[in-house]
């Protein structure tokens, strides 16, 4: 849970102050003290793994960011925040995630249909309108991949978490108007990215930016 001053942990206030003494704790060899960091965002690490479409394997995914994350304190930037950090480290190991898991399933499919000499499509199943879904998702996700860090972390945050502006705001450690212009720059990017014919509309957004791109 999100305050106005930090992240509530184990019925405290964990600060970005508080954040920094448990990392520097860690940095010193008491390892045990990244539990505390561990047990204030879990909460929103599972919810931008499932939101970037981990699923069953949101938890796994989760688990393995936090590992990632821990052994990366050492070049960690001195004074920022450990949540927008963690939340692209969860982010991206969820994208490789399911990126294997899809091609995973690809070879199964096709290793299943020469076995069996036949196409393995439910009847139910319009291949043509599957084929055009995960084709679009493929090409959202590689849009989404050239954006620059900042750029790439508002659209998670605002599209992919649903999380408000003020959310957005608070997570990122941006004022709101700096959302506002990188959110409205980086859809403009993401337009430019997709090929022609392609639709996505994210839904429209009130209010303009402070010049902050």
């Amino acid at each position: 849970m999100r305050t106005r001053e930090g992240t509530l942990e184990g019925g405290r206030i964990l600060t970005v102050a508080d954040e920094w003494t448990v990392i520097a704790r860690v940095r010193s060899g008491e390892r045990e003290a990244y539990a505390e960091l561990v047990r204030a965002h879990t909460g929103i690490a599972l919810r931008v793994a499932v939101a970037c479409g981990a699923g069953a394997d949101a938890e796994d995914v989760v688990q393995s960011a936090f590992i990632k994350a821990y052994l990366s304190l050492g070049s960690f930037k001195d004074g920022a925040s450990f949540r927008p950090w963690l939340i692209r480290i969860v982010a991206n190991e969820t994208r490789n995630t399911v990126r294997s898991a899809v091609r995973l399933r690809a070879v199964a499919g096709r290793e299943a249909a020469l076995s069996r000499g036949e196409p393995l499509i439910p009847e139910s199943a319009d291949p043509v309108v599957a084929a055009m879904e995960e084709e679009r998702s493929a090409e959202l996700w590689a849009a989404l991949d050239e954006l620059s860090d900042d750029h790439r972390d508002v659209v998670a945050c605002r599209y992919l978490l649903e999380m408000s502006e003020a959310e957005t705001a608070e997570t990122l450690g941006w004022p709101r108007g700096t959302v506002k212009s990188r959110l409205s720059r980086a859809l403009k990017l993401m337009g430019g990215l997709l090929a022609p014919g392609s639709e996505w509309e994210p839904g429209p957004e009130k209010g303009g930016g402070d010049g902050h791109g």
